[in-house]
């Protein structure tokens, strides 16, 4: 069923018949009214710590593993646990408090990152790789825990929590290529460093965020965050002077980096309809979803992140014609331009919005084709024309995550919509485990390619 974009919760495009300056200052105003501002601050640092080491690593990974091994295998290490945390923790972690949740989650992400940081380069891979496991292993069990949290803090801590993740794609990739190219500090001080960040989590939890709530539920009922249809809170906040927050808000801050963002909001807590559906059921509605969401979703993660960890290792140029000094800096500078065209197109699906996913996903499979004839041929003159391919890519990446989501929003049934958020948000998961396979074989193939064709520049990085 198609619905104005008033009535689905989303602005509409600027000089749009339906656009008005009133309508935009409406919910301005009424989203800075409901701001608590100490939760928002919170669960933005929530978003922010939880997600930075992640792309931290991912930055990382050449300097990790040089060039003898894919930067596929640091992907795999940096997603699988995590994954795999998120479907089993919510059977038990539910009888841990917050307050210890948030110690083990700061011990497990230090304890990977220091770790990481002390291995010499001529020590195994594998002890770096167990860093990164732990890493990651906090990084699942603390997307699942603070999610749940937001049940006890309303709609602007998920906004919050979202805006959050969102922003840690573009802060930890920056973030790595300041310390270790524009200022110069050694991989393993950066590290070190990164190594710290999660201290922040205690001071967002224990100094920031007020427990007021969370003291006040401890002896209520458990309720499901998703009982009620966002839009239809949307529309009754529309009709009382846009007293609720909208309804944009609290979708797109469910359409954070990292996998299964959206199914672990959605599907930890299911409601009693949903339980006593069948399995038969279940799997006939994942059919009815997997040509209009879950491929394209799942085609634009696989050509994506194949490009990021398989392909861009092998992307370079001679260095008197490029801005770096050594083979090592192009590898986190497409990654950081790559995240910022992602963080970009995450943050505008409020006025933009894309219905038909495939073109953006056969884009984006077209640049996955493009890069690698080009580390095969050598046909792109300047590095320059790289980076414009690489953030566009990040554009189309973000574009058709918001958008796979926001199209389920707006013309699923609210009957279904929450299976069907959690069944299609398995397609990224999917995809970057596809990728990380793909990527350890491309990443080789391109490198022995080159060196037999007299480029032997993929060769020359070394771990930092």
């Amino acid at each position: 069923m198609n619905r104005s974009p008033s009535s689905s919760g989303l602005l509409p495009l600027p000089g749009a018949p339906s656009s008005s300056w009133a309508l935009y200052r409406a919910r301005l105003s009424s989203l800075l009214q409901s701001v608590d501002t100490a939760v928002f601050i919170a669960f933005w640092l929530f978003g922010l710590i939880n997600n930075v080491l992640y792309v931290i690593i991912l930055s990382a990974a050449q300097d990790l593993v040089g060039n003898g091994i894919p930067k596929g295998v640091v992907l795999l290490a940096d997603v699988m646990p995590s994954f795999l945390t998120k479907l089993v923790a919510p059977y038990f972690i539910h009888r841990i408090p917050y307050a210890t949740r948030i110690f083990i989650f700061v011990a497990l992400s230090s304890a990977g990152m220091l770790l990481i940081a002390f291995t010499p380069p001529s020590r195994s891979v594998a002890v770096k790789l167990i860093g990164v496991v732990l890493s990651s292993i906090s990084s699942g069990g603390g997307e699942l825990s603070f999610l749940g949290l937001t049940h006890y803090y309303g709609h602007m801590s998920l906004a919050a929590w979202g805006s959050g993740t969102g922003g840690a794609g573009l802060i930890g990739s920056l973030l790595y290529v300041m310390l270790t190219d524009w200022i110069g500090l050694s991989v393993k001080t950066s590290l070190l460093a990164s190594a710290f960040l999660p201290i922040i989590m205690l001071v967002s939890f224990f100094l920031i965020l007020p427990h007021g709530p969370l003291r006040a539920s401890a002896r209520k009922t458990y309720e499901p965050i998703a009982n009620r249809d966002f839009f239809q809170e949307e529309r009754e906040g529309a009709e009382n002077n846009f007293d609720d927050i909208p309804t944009s808000t609290a979708s797109s801050s469910l359409l954070a980096p990292g996998p299964a963002v959206a199914a672990t909001a959605y599907s930890s807590h299911p409601t009693e309809d949903a339980r006593k559906d069948s399995l038969a059921a279940k799997i006939q509605r994942s059919k009815s979803l997997f040509f209009p969401y879950m491929l394209p979703l799942l085609l634009v993660y696989i050509a994506e992140y194949t490009i990021n960890q398989g392909v861009s290792p092998t992307l370079l140029f001679p260095l008197d014609s490029s801005p770096f000094a050594e083979f090592r800096s192009f590898y986190p500078f497409y990654g950081f331009l790559y995240q910022v065209g992602v963080f970009i197109s995450r943050s505008s699906i409020a006025f933009i919005r894309i219905h038909h996913l495939y073109l953006p996903s056969l884009l984006q499979v077209a640049n996955l084709v493009l890069l690698t004839l080009h580390a095969l041929l050598n046909f792109i003159p300047s590095v320059y024309i790289v980076f414009v391919i690489i953030f566009w890519e990040g554009l189309l990446g973000g574009c058709v995550y918001v958008n796979t989501f926001a199209e389920i929003m707006e013309h699923v049934p609210a009957e279904d919509r929450e299976f069907s958020l959690g069944a299609t948000s398995v397609s990224d998961s999917g995809g970057i485990c596809v990728a990380s396979f793909l990527s350890m074989a491309m990443e080789i193939w391109l490198c022995n390619w080159q060196v037999d064709h007299g480029r032997d520049w993929c060769r020359r990085i070394k771990a930092g």
